[in-house]
């Protein structure tokens, strides 16, 4: 991947401190430096385009039935538009998604899709909620060891990897196809893995042939590996879902003098008093880090196939450190107006809500109920840990924030700054077809 260097207005050269008046009250704040060419990774045209076509074909899944996309589409702010997803044994795209009768999903997803923005900047270190894939000290990290992860070319890449192995979301359930097989086996990548047999389908089609040698010409001697699939999707997300083009970017650089009223009013409060930016900081609005924020637990939980309950301890599951129960990455706030629902298990459909909730979150967790979530019919045990009293103290007891309470008109600017965080300019779209002929949802 090469990068490119653009030249910057004087204005971003450093921290910008930008002194304000408002409700009689006078203080700086420090907003960070708008975003460059030189903070993403960037990937030829040609891996580019193979990139889009593999994100959008099923025939990276065990059943040939489902795709990258159906979890995180474009229409839904690279989400699904629902709590937890329904991958394998569903038909249709987000919030109309239905169980399919004659493939009934075992469970959900048991966490929220999260958005793709800017995941092609450098700065990502650390992928999924948990952190379970991540960069320490320079070294590449990840739950499984495996040959395979010496052959993707970063971080970006290697998360592409994980979705295909799972038998809720792209692979398929015990005996319903090879790729479910060898994952039920254990069995990931070499002669038979989950990934070898998925780039062998891919492998198949002429067309993904030649995409392939243009895109990466050792290909035409060596043949496709899955490492090839996860690379070219990783440039096409780096590149698709680039999201620095907001009115709030446009402010930063210089090319406006100011947001409009009330979103000035957000900026002011989410950069001072209401204390937003002690976890969103940073040029995407995240400081990359975990924090216990009390949000309600439902659906299957990510737990042990021996252990009984649906809890999920997030980042601790990661660390082992107690200091990280209940903790879940800092997502970027970029296009987050169009990225409902909100929290690791989708708990708050509203934006609104969701930040009234975070000036509270005690008080929050208390009045939370299950209509406020999006869950699309299945018969499936939702509320085991809501319904569990322990559980629900232990995840109280790890709040680690204290509260600001914030009026509605406070909550109003707030979101209303939100909203100049919108940049949801795609470049090369969904496509008409893919090369495997599969249908796919658009």
């Amino acid at each position: 991947m090469s990068n490119m260097r653009v030249n910057r207005p004087v204005r971003s050269a450093a921290l910008v401190a930008v002194c304000s008046v408002w409700a009689g009250l006078s203080w700086a704040i420090e907003l960070p430096e708008p975003a460059t060419d030189d903070d993403f990774l960037h990937g030829s045209p040609e891996e580019v385009v193979l990139g889009q076509l593999l994100f959008y074909d099923p025939i990276l899944s065990g059943n040939d039935n489902i795709s990258c996309s159906t979890c995180h589409h474009p229409k839904f702010g690279t989400s699904d538009g629902v709590s937890l997803g329904m991958g394998e044994g569903g038909i249709g795209l987000g919030p109309t998604r239905i169980v399919d009768p004659e493939n009934v999903p075992e469970d959900r997803v048991p966490r929220n899709a999260p958005a793709l923005y800017n995941l092609g900047a450098k700065e990502y270190i650390t992928m999924f909620h948990d952190g379970r894939v991540e960069v320490v000290d320079g070294v590449l990290t990840v739950p499984i060891e495996d040959p395979f992860f010496d052959q993707v070319n970063g971080i970006l890449a290697t998360q592409a990897a994980f979705p295909v192995l799972s038998p809720d979301e792209m692979a398929g359930h015990v005996n319903e196809n090879p790729i479910s097989k060898a994952v039920r086996k254990g069995r990931f990548s070499g002669e038979g893995g989950a990934w070898d047999l998925i780039a062998s389908k891919v492998a198949a089609i002429p067309e993904y042939q030649a995409l392939f040698a243009d895109a990466y010409p050792d290909t035409a001697t060596r043949g496709i590996r899955f490492a090839d699939i996860s690379n070219a999707i990783a440039c096409f997300i780096a590149e698709e879902f680039r999201a620095d083009k907001s009115p709030f970017d446009a402010y930063l650089r210089g090319e406006v003098s100011a947001l409009d009223p009330l979103a000035t009013e957000g900026m002011e409060l989410f950069y001072g008093d209401a204390g937003c930016a002690d976890c969103h900081s940073g040029t995407f609005q995240t400081d990359h880090k975990f924090h216990a924020m009390g949000q309600p637990q439902f659906g299957p939980g990510k737990t042990l196939a021996f252990e009984r309950g649906a809890s999920d301890e997030g980042r601790f599951r990661v660390t082992g450190k107690t200091s990280d129960l209940y903790a879940f990455r800092t997502p970027s706030l970029r296009n987050v107006t169009l990225t409902a629902p909100y929290g690791h298990t989708g708990a708050y459909a509203d934006l609104w809500e969701f930040v009234t909730a975070h000036s509270l979150p005690r008080a929050a967790f208390h009045a939370w109920t299950p209509d406020m979530a999006v869950l699309p019919d299945l018969d499936v045990e939702d509320w085991i840990a809501w319904e569990d009293e322990r559980e629900k103290a232990a995840i109280l007891d790890a709040i680690e924030v204290e509260d600001r309470a914030l009026s509605a008109d406070q909550v109003d600017a707030i979101v209303a700054f939100l909203e100049a965080l919108t940049d949801d300019t795609t470049r090369l779209g969904v496509p008409d077809a893919v090369p495997s002929g599969l249908p796919f949802e658009k």
